[in-house]
């Protein structure tokens, strides 16, 4: 909490200089002196809520208006895990609403046995060519081909060829559940 509340004093500043308000004016309709309001601007005086109200209330924001949260680390510490000879790197946070992985499929001499389940998937080919069985259809898709497809219909997805391939999959909840997690997780 204290790293936000070093950014009150600019906070305050910004507000001001955006209405076009001299340090005197805001003051003023504050109660406070412009030595004090400067002060608390700068970050020589501690903010308080004696002096946050009346200047929140004249600024038209709310307290938490004052503190700018600092940003959360972006980055997605999570382990790949290996599954029937797929290697699975997650890319989105544990419980993120969409899961987005990077899965690296291997070579194969036969596609997996199709299969249905609820959800929906998206596919983006990143190397190498990825052969996806969805219902009737047999195809390959290329590096910088996508697909959508829901999973009700019966598919599997498998290499194509002699190298692995690597696609960007995102999956809503359901479909995660099915390709991401072995039947002793669920």
């Amino acid at each position: 909490m204290n790293e936000e509340l070093k950014h009150i004093g600019p906070r305050l500043r910004e507000l001001r200089s955006s209405r076009g308000w001299t340090l005197e004016a805001l003051a003023s309709r504050a109660g406070m002196s412009p030595s004090t309001l400067s002060r608390l601007e700068s970050g020589k005086r501690q903010a308080s809520l004696e002096l946050l109200v009346p200047l929140t209330r004249q600024l038209g924001v709310s307290i938490d208006g004052l503190v700018t949260p600092s940003a959360p680390d972006p980055r997605v510490r999570r382990n790949s895990v290996r599954r029937n000879g797929m290697i699975i790197t997650p890319l989105a946070p544990e419980g993120s609403l969409v899961a987005t992985y990077k899965i690296t499929y291997p070579p194969v001499a036969e596609p997996p046995e199709p299969r249905v389940h609820d959800g929906f998937e998206w596919l983006y080919i990143l190397s190498g060519k990825l052969r996806l069985l969805l219902g009737d259809q047999d195809l390959v898709l290329s590096r910088g081909e996508a697909a959508e497809f829901d999973t009700r219909l019966p598919h599997s997805i498998s290499a194509a060829g002699t190298r692995p391939a690597q696609a960007l999959s995102i999956f809503n909840s359901e479909g995660m559940r099915m390709h991401t997690y072995t039947a002793d997780e669920s």
